[in-house]
């Protein structure tokens, strides 16, 4: 079989927040017909933003792995752009790893990843 990754559904209490930084701070396309729950496209896959109350990490650890990782084409780009946006960024690679990325907090508080291999 060969499986694919067809949806990831993250929480957000203000859904307009979450649908201004995934589109304008992040740069994901914004689908155009999904109503109260906001799809992006993930490159075939989608990111679906629901109304609730994300659930906050409960292993001590959990603050370096991302509920969501996104390969990005420019890593210094993307960064800067969460920069620019006073995003603060709470872990970055170092360069031995064969991996960069940066990990941040959404504005719902969902522990982020953008990646470039």
């Amino acid at each position: 079989m060969n499986y694919r990754l067809a949806v990831v559904s993250l929480w957000a209490e203000d859904v307009p927040a979450a649908v201004h930084f995934y589109r304008d701070v992040i740069g994901l396309p914004l689908l155009p017909h999904h109503g109260d729950r906001p799809h992006f496209d993930l490159g075939g896959s989608f990111l679906v933003i629901l109304r609730g109350k994300p659930v906050p990490p409960q292993e001590p650890l959990a603050e370096r792995f991302p509920v969501l990782a996104v390969s990005v084409p420019d890593l210094d780009a993307a960064a800067q752009a969460l920069r620019t946006h006073q995003v603060e960024l709470t872990w970055e690679s170092d360069e031995h790893t064969g991996a960069r990325w940066v990990i941040f907090t959404d504005p719902a508080g969902n522990l982020i990843e953008l990646v470039q291999f």
